[in-house]
């Protein structure tokens, strides 16, 4: 009965807002349904649904009206895909909020999100592609004092899949503008920050001392000076050891993370430096429970988030127990009329990102253990991820644009996938990526992508000798290409032919094609797409976060609209 009331207050908002001609308010919001099949195919591992036939669905509605805001989102999972939760099942308002504002005071009560800092001590957000919703429920507030000076605080229980997690969240964040604050108008400009949380969990284990009340605070410094920017940030968190049976597993570590990245760019030209480092930072709204609906901090990796399909076959997944990481991107773009850059000019985009584990491994591996205090640590570290790429974007003429990438990634599939050490090993890969875009006549286009990827599989670093040929217990998928032709008739058609094609291991030789037909309809703030195909077993990730997608073989549909 509360599900049916709050649906009928929010139409009643809405009935109200259309049928008289006052200034009543508006009503937004947005939908979305997608649908697959599941087929069973045992060459590549593919499994049939229960159901048939799985699905998502959501509908957003928001009501704003002057200073005033409310709004809620139904959800539906009958049942969820296949890559979301199991813990994603039936119908339900997991999401509903109420807002006002007044004299530099914003109060929220019901869900909401919110983030401190970077995220690094806390983030709430939603990423569905992820299946992530940490929603919060309970208060928060925002008051601006005076110029330049931003208060927030909030406290509140985490949204896990239908209900909320055990641990209380109190934060607070205070942010100084010092050029708004004092008027300035000095080139320089500063902004500061600090942030606190406390999660609190009834201590349920009563042998061991574990902390009902786990705090964590960070600072921040944000410089700005024509076209330069600095930005770093410091966190720490008491010890947070998991409520476990034996006292010889439980880690009493502290937790410590820092990030520091600066930028320059100017017309044309733009070169950016940023370096992390992490160690037993994993902060869950309830101690005792695995799983990435339970993280409610977010430390972002240091990785180029790739669109194309072969670069992003092997990502990065961010380890916040303990890594240290550094990126360095250099964009520029060669004149027009110049010999390289040609009638249109030239784009060129370089990137270098490294991550690695810590000296003696991470306080989770090395309980209470105190490591180097050094700022940057590379040498002699186990390497979990590596990538080394170029991006050139040319437009050829009139009707042609090209997209060329050579990348080098080096993913050590053993840690980050949590097999056996000795299992894989490492991978080494370079590849090609050719991405040509052909326009045949107004309102007709052509794109086509030729992908490339061939991988090596590394000797583990460890002495471990198994019955693979290198030492290696277990044989990769080995080389990888792929090929797709996308024809749009603007502003509505678009139809896509993708073949992903697997060349196999060196063992079993297996020849594996997943072939994807996609056809799709847009029409003003509506979006159809049907398609067919087939998906591989992989890793997906946005951000460092990470899900695993299992194969899959079937149709989807996918609507989504918006009002």
């Amino acid at each position: 009965m509360k599900k049916i009331a709050s649906l009928l207050m929010v139409f009643g908002v809405s009935f109200t807002g259309f049928s008289q001609q006052l200034n009543t308010g508006e009503i937004h919001g947005d939908f979305g349904l997608n649908l697959q099949s599941y087929q069973e195919d045992e060459l590549i591992g593919a499994t049939v649904a229960d159901e048939v036939i799985l699905n998502n669905a959501y509908l957003n509605l928001n009501y704003t009206k002057g200073n005033f805001a409310t709004g809620l989102r139904y959800e539906s999972y009958l049942n969820a895909l296949a890559d979301y939760d199991s813990e994603f099942k039936g119908n339900g308002i997991p999401y509903k909020y109420a807002t006002y504002s007044i004299d530099g005071l914003e109060v929220t009560v019901g869900n909401y999100y919110e983030q401190l800092g970077s995220g690094l001590i806390f983030r709430s957000y939603e990423e569905k592609g992820l299946g992530i919703d940490n929603a919060m429920d309970g208060v928060k507030l925002k008051y601006s004092p005076t110029q330049g000076t931003y208060l927030k605080t909030f406290i509140g229980k985490s949204r896990t899949h239908f209900t909320y997690s055990d641990g209380i969240f109190r934060g607070a964040d205070l942010e100084i503008n010092i050029n708004e604050l004092l008027s300035s108008e000095n080139k320089i400009k500063t902004i500061l920050g600090g942030s606190f949380i406390s999660r609190y969990q009834e201590r349920s284990n009563l042998i061991f001392k574990i902390p009902q009340n786990v705090s964590a605070y960070a600072g921040r410094l944000n410089l700005m000076y024509g076209s330069w920017n600095y930005y770093g940030e410091y966190a720490y968190k008491i010890n947070d050891p998991a409520n476990v049976l034996s006292a010889s597993k439980m880690n009493y570590a502290r937790g410590k993370a820092f990030t520091q990245n600066i930028t320059f760019s100017k017309r044309g030209f733009g070169v950016s430096a940023e370096i992390h480092r992490t160690d037993n930072m994993t902060f869950k709204s309830d101690r005792d429970k695995d799983g990435k609906a339970y993280l409610i901090n977010y430390i972002p990796t240091l990785s180029k988030p790739h669109a194309y399909s072969l670069l992003a076959l092997y990502p990065c997944a961010t380890q916040a127990d303990g890594e240290f990481g550094m990126q360095f991107d250099v964009f520029y773009k060669m004149k027009k009329g110049t010999f390289l850059g040609g009638k249109y000019g030239t784009k060129l985009a370089f990137n270098y990102s490294r991550i690695n584990g810590l000296n003696g491994g991470n306080s989770f591996l090395n309980d209470n253990t105190e490591h180097s205090p050094m700022l940057i640590s590379i040498k002699n570290e186990e390497l979990y991820f590596q990538d080394i790429n170029l991006e050139i974007n040319k437009k050829i003429n009139k009707k042609i644009k090209a997209n060329f990438v050579i990348a080098n990634q080096t993913y050590n599939k053993d840690f980050l996938e949590g097999h056996v050490k000795g299992d894989y090993g490492v991978l080494n890969s370079t590849i090609l990526i050719t991405d040509i875009s052909y326009k045949i006549k107004r309102g007709h286009s052509l794109r086509m992508e030729l992908q490339m990827l061939n991988s090596k599989q590394l000797e583990d670093y460890s002495a471990h000798v198994g019955s693979y040929e290198n030492g290696l217990e277990e044989p990769a998928e080995g080389d990888w290409g792929m090929g797709l032709l996308e024809y749009t008739i603007s502003p509505h058609w678009f139809f896509t032919v993708q073949d992903m094609y697997n060349y196999g291991n060196e063992l079993s030789k297996k020849q594996l094609h997943y072939l994807n037909l996609t056809a799709g309809f847009i029409k003003g703030a509506n979006r159809f797409e049907i398609g067919y195909g087939k998906k591989r077993e992989g890793i997906f990730c946005v951000g460092g976060v990470c899900k695993l997608v299992p194969s899959s073989n079937g149709f989807n549909l996918s609507i989504s609209s918006s009002f």
